[in-house]
């Protein structure tokens, strides 16, 4: 089963930093990152700049159409305003149907805002306290925010942003 997390950090460019923690973790067969995705927000920008860490090949990866939606509707549709509103719900709920819901959508809007960073992965076979205190030790002031995805959910999330060949 995959788990989608989010990692906040206390200054816009921790996320960057924290992608060679990740890469520590995932050589020490600590984690197995699928996926993964930054975000980065200079206290003196109106948005935050986003970025998929590495075009990741194979069954893992979800590519960029899922994380450009994703980081849509946490950071910029809000800018877009009412106008879009019912393509919105529409994406919206399709994120529901592969298990992230607005509660999850809201806390990292909430978070994630100038002068942080965060770190996405969809990992799996994680070992979860080793992992935990690696970024705790690491970052002072991390948070850590994560969904888990039902198998079913991973499968619609999979199917839903496969990309074409």
């Amino acid at each position: 089963m995959a788990t989608l997390t989010v990692w906040k950090f206390p200054d816009a460019d921790a996320a960057e930093r924290a992608t060679q923690t990740l890469a520590s973790l995932q050589s020490q067969n600590l984690i197995t990152v699928q996926d993964e995705a930054i975000v980065t927000w200079p206290r003196d920008k109106k948005k935050p700049r986003t970025i998929q860490e590495h075009n990741t090949v194979g069954a893992g990866a979800l590519g960029g159409g899922f994380w450009g939606l994703l980081f849509g509707l946490i950071f910029f549709i809000p800018l877009i305003g009412a106008a879009v509103g019912a393509a919105i719900g529409a994406l919206s709920g399709s994120m529901v149907d592969v298990g992230i819901d607005d509660n999850f959508i809201k806390q990292i809007r909430q978070e994630v805002t100038p002068g942080t960073s965060a770190l996405f992965i969809l990992s799996s076979d994680a070992v979860e306290d080793r992992v935990l205190d690696a970024f705790k030790d690491s970052f002072p002031g991390a948070t850590l925010i994560a969904t888990n995805l039902s198998k079913d959910q991973e499968a619609n999330l999979r199917k839903a942003f496969a990309e074409a060949d």
